[in-house]
């Protein structure tokens, strides 16, 4: 018997698993850009004060 369908499909998980992380990574990412972009347009740039 062998062992190489155990072995694939663990690969197979560890790679669904990366995929699906890094998924939610990319669309975290994109929404946090967006309300850090409205965040500066809401906010008025101001000097230093000097």
């Amino acid at each position: 018997m062998t062992h190489l369908p155990y072995v694939a499909a663990s690969y197979l998980l560890v790679l669904a698993a990366i995929l699906i992380l890094t998924g939610q990574l990319v669309l975290r990412l994109r929404k946090a850009n967006a309300r850090l972009a409205l965040l500066e347009r809401r906010t008025p740039i101001r000097g230093n004060g000097s």
